[in-house]
C-alpha cells in the first residue's frame, strides 16, 4: 500500500469517526484544525486506524506525531518495514 492509498484510507476514517463527511483532510491537518477532534475522538481515530491497517502504535510513537502527514509516514513505515 502506497502513501496515497494510506492517506485516502486515513481521511475516510477521520470523516467517519469525527462525523464530518465533508471534512477536507490534508497532510498538514492536525487536531487543532478540527473542532470535533478532541481527546476522546483521538483515541477512537487511533483504534480505527490500527484496526484498518492491522498495526499497533506505542505511546512514544504517537507523541511524535504533529499532523496527518506524520501519521501517514508512520503507517507506511510499519507496513513496509
Amino acid at each position: 500500500m502506497n502513501q496515497t492509498e494510506i492517506f485516502q484510507a486515513v481521511a475516510a476514517i477521520m470523516r467517519e469517526t469525527l462525523g464530518l463527511p465533508e471534512l477536507v483532510v490534508t497532510p498538514e491537518t492536525s487536531a487543532t484544525d478540527v473542532e470535533e477532534w478532541d481527546s476522546m475522538s483521538h483515541i477512537q481515530l487511533i483504534v480505527a486506524i490500527e484496526a484498518k491497517f492491522k498495526v499497533r502504535f506505542d505511546l512514544r510513537e504517537l507523541r511524535t506525531l504533529k499532523n496527518v502527514g506524520d501519521m501517514i509516514e508512520l503507517i507506511a513505515k510499519k507496513l513496509n518495514g
